[in-house]
């Protein structure tokens, strides 16, 4: 369980912990370690519970303003998933996921193909 008492935060910054925990372990987190994290999202965007002292209470309210803005871009980001054709995300993938791609992209001749010459062959195809 995270660290510190929670009474200081309002009702909004608790129910917006409780989603993005559960966000967290939907994606395969342990409830502590999503528990952990959401409570510090929490104190990015907000600064910290409501009343006085906490992490964050100093911080402006244009600094608070931009750490969600931030924040928000970052996970509509990661839902977006990964780009495709990039050469670091061609070079994590498996010579099966590669296969499948080139299948889809028509490319002749990737059955008898190697990992590199298949990385190499779906960056000339685009």
């Amino acid at each position: 369980m995270a660290r510190g008492d929670k009474d200081k935060y309002t009702q909004e910054q608790k129910r917006k912990a409780e989603h993005i925990e559960q966000s967290y372990e939907d994606k395969g987190l342990p409830k502590d370690k999503a528990e952990a994290r959401a409570w510090a999202t929490v104190n990015k965007q907000s600064g910290g519970g409501d009343k006085k002292g906490g992490s964050g209470s100093k911080t402006s309210s244009t600094d608070k303003k931009t750490a969600r803005s931030d924040s928000a871009k970052r996970a509509a980001k990661s839902r977006e998933g990964h780009p495709r054709n990039s050469s670091a995300s061609l070079e994590s993938q498996t010579k099966e996921s590669l296969l499948k791609e080139a299948r889809n992209k028509d490319i002749k001749g990737r059955s008898t193909m190697t990992k590199a010459e298949l990385i190499e062959a779906l960056r000339k195809h685009g």
